[in-house]
């Protein structure tokens, strides 16, 4: 492995597309960059490079933020939606050609593979061309009155500031999915991206902001803020943001959303997973393999979707068992930037750490390791990031096994006897994401999707749990915050929503036939 990464594979030429430098103000107001806050650095977990320097939000940045989104906010809630779903369009346009440049950037400094990068950025595409078409369909409903001579009907309007929080594992893609919806839907917003990735936040802002300064757009329609949790407080308990949207941790969402809660503001959680695939006895082995196995190691296991349990019929457990734990030989662990490796490092040390001691956990409740993997060292591996992905066997009630073990850390179960059974192991955690059934019998796959199937926000038949596409909308339900992003109707949670009723008569009829004669 070549000892200068970034060199050979571009990484400087794509800041510099980009419009990035090494050092970065990390509070922005459309192209005005600034800060004066502590500093950070961004690390790449590739080979321990440092990317950049940031400045972080002060509380008194971020109020010179919220009063230019309020101020962007009156007057784009008075463009004709259609006319801000161009502004979308060319934020589209644009993505399509710094895809490479940002695709390389996400994977450089969140450790994801080049593909799945540029993976990323296409979802950011999809969801424009979604939004612009949305942008002519923001309907509403007309209803019959009771009353003679009146009219009654729906509409949504612009709701206010959308606060977007997100997290490093998908450092562009989540934050697309609200603001392309909130910006068609007259919403300015203020994100603020993981502190593990910020270099990679201020590159997209880069982008929104000169497509707003050519159109003579309020610059206040994307902000900015870089921190940590202090800055997502500034948000999260701020009356001027109506709706908060945050992509975490379960805990994370939990202190979000009392926040939230407190003031009676909106929120939008998309929070953890503990994600199953049920694999019956007349599952086809080779796709169950595949599905599991990019589910457990895509991303290192750090996507929100990925394979945390395989839940195996006893009929075909050993020979599922033997092909997962084969498949495992054939993985190559590797520089994410080389298209030739299939696993890239966990994002930091800390995550190292975590991961180590999950396995551990495992152990000491009684779970058997069949693949103990071990923190790679050496050429190529010097960052301390890289490990070997593990597979334990276990019981569904192992405390361990309950919680999210954000690392390539795959638990193999095994049931008996009624489909139900399996179901009953799938729905067993707190989570409720996303889930799959492997299976060519249609009444398991009908059963699975029912209402005494899945609990999850997305269930799928012969897939894997991780892989969404953005023409459905995307969140769980339990711990998993009950939120919904991307495409369906998840439009209307960035609006507020107004019944109207018009009287076009000389008389005044009372509803319910009341009478109240003066």
């Amino acid at each position: 492995m070549s000892k200068n990464i970034a060199k050979e594979f571009g990484i400087e030429e794509a800041l510099k597309e980009l419009g990035i430098g090494k050092e970065i103000n990390g509070t922005a107001i459309g192209n005005d960059f600034f800060a004066s806050g502590e500093t950070i650095e961004s690390y790449s977990p590739v080979d321990g490079q440092l990317i950049g320097t940031v400045k972080c939000t002060t509380k008194e940045d971020y109020e010179k933020v919220v009063e230019a989104a309020e101020k962007a906010f009156k007057e784009w809630r008075m463009i004709p939606a259609p006319k801000r779903g161009e502004v979308v369009r060319q934020f589209n346009e644009e993505l399509r050609r710094l895809k490479e440049p940002l695709g390389k950037l996400v994977s450089y400094e969140m450790g994801k593979s080049y593909q799945e990068g540029l993976g990323e950025v296409q979802e950011m595409i999809d969801i424009c061309d979604f939004a612009v078409g949305l942008s002519r369909q923001l309907y509403g409903l007309t209803m019959k009155s009771e009353r003679p001579g009146h009219r009654m009907f729906e509409q949504y309007h612009p709701l206010g500031i959308v606060g977007v929080i997100t997290a490093f594992n998908f450092p562009v893609a989540p934050w697309a999915w609200n603001v392309a919806l909130a910006w068609v839907c007259g919403d300015p917003s203020i994100w603020k991206g993981s502190e593990k990735t910020p270099i990679t936040t201020l590159a997209c802002q880069k982008i929104i902001a000169n497509v707003l300064e050519k159109n003579n757009m309020p610059a206040g329609i994307s902000c900015v803020v870089t921190g940590n949790a202090e800055v997502g407080k500034f948000m999260t308990k701020d009356t001027r943001l109506p709706l908060i949207s945050a992509t975490g941790s379960t805990p994370m969402g939990r202190a979000v959303g009392q926040d939230v809660a407190a003031r009676l503001g909106k929120s939008l959680l998309e929070l953890g997973g503990n994600n199953a695939i049920i694999v019956t006895p007349n599952a086809n082995i080779k796709n169950t393999v595949i599905g599991a196995v990019f589910g457990a190691v895509g991303t290192a296991g750090q996507r929100c979707t990925s394979t945390r349990r395989l839940i195996i019929h006893e009929e075909v457990y050993d020979e599922v068992k033997n092909a997962i734990v084969n498949a495992y030989k054939q993985i190559r662990i590797g520089n994410p930037l080389d298209e030739n490796n299939h696993v890239g490092p966990l994002i930091d040390t800390d995550a190292v750490k975590m991961y180590q001691d999950a396995i551990e956990k495992v152990k000491q409740e009684g779970g058997k390791m069949l693949v103990e993997g071990k923190v790679l060292d050496g050429e190529g591996y010097e960052s301390g990031c890289y490990v070997e992905p593990s597979i334990a066997e276990v019981t569904n009630e192992l405390q361990i096994v309950q919680d999210e073990t954000f690392a390539p850390l795959l638990y193999l179960i095994k049931y008996s006897g009624d489909l139900q059974n399996a179901i009953d192991l799938q729905n067993g955690v707190k989570q409720g994401l996303s889930s799959a059934i492997m299976t060519d019998s249609l009444r398991d796959s009908e059963r699975f999707l029912s209402a005494e199937g899945s609990d999850c926000g997305i269930a799928n038949v012969n897939i894997g749990t991780s892989g969404a596409e953005i023409g459905g909308a995307f969140g769980g339900e339990k711990d998993t915050g009950g939120g919904r992003e991307s495409g369906s109707d998840a439009w209307k949670i960035y609006m507020r929503r107004q019944t109207n009723t018009i009287n076009y008569t000389t008389e005044l009829p009372l509803a319910q036939g009341i009478k109240f004669d003066l």
